[in-house]
């Protein structure tokens, strides 16, 4: 009777399954996530729309005070009266033009963008802010992770619909997790509440 030999397992096979086995049982110690600030998609493009309408509405108010045509692709402003018509029409330019002014600095600035971290290593947590040029251009706030209570979802739908995600402080309340001015999708704010509520064992409220 000759008897089977099983063979052993290479050297390499073991490395790899244990590296592998490592990988799966490490644990993450910190996540961070970015927020986005002022500069969006949607503040570039209302910033172009603002400078286009504003330059020609304030032309066109100008070509009635004028009377001469500083528009090359119509004759219509300097036909127009001044009062009330070039007067009106030189305020809106003047509006638009002020609002892309204010849209072009806080995109430059990039206003309320910032990270959230958090450190399981140093026990941390880290909430970091740009605001406006001055003394507190930025906002840099720091909690220990035993003070973190729970994180908060807020969902309003409707004309002015709100998602935002919120981190429960003892003794400091809510504090504003997610970006400012743009709603983010349901789907994301249950993903990163979810993630975030698993990562700092915190009870997730709210969805």
């Amino acid at each position: 009777m000759t008897a089977s030999k099983t063979p052993a397992p290479s050297n390499s096979s073991t490395k790899a399954t244990s590296k592998k086995a490592a990988g799966k049982t490490a644990e993450k110690t910190v996540l961070r996530r970015e927020i986005l600030g002022a500069r969006r998609p949607s503040n570039y493009f209302w910033a172009g729309v603002t400078a286009i309408g504003g330059v020609g509405f304030f032309l066109a108010g100008i070509s009635s005070y004028l009377h001469t045509n500083l528009l090359p692709f119509s004759d219509l402003p300097a036909q127009l009266v001044f009062i009330p018509q070039g007067i009106a029409m030189g305020f809106y330019g003047t509006v638009a033009i002020l609002l892309c002014t204010y849209l072009c600095l806080i995109i430059s600035w990039n206003v309320g963008s910032g990270y959230n971290e958090f450190d399981k290593e140093d026990s941390e947590a880290r909430i970091f802010r740009y605001g406006f040029p001055g003394k507190n251009r930025t906002i840099d706030i720091r909690y220990p992770l035993k003070d973190l209570l729970a994180v908060r979802a807020e969902i309003k739908e409707g004309l002015n619909p709100k998602r935002a995600l919120y981190l429960r402080v003892k003794g400091k309340g809510d504090i504003p997790m997610t970006r400012v001015g743009q709603p983010i999708s349901l789907a994301e704010l249950e993903n990163q509440g979810a993630e975030l509520a698993r990562f700092l064992q915190v009870p997730l409220e709210g969805l």
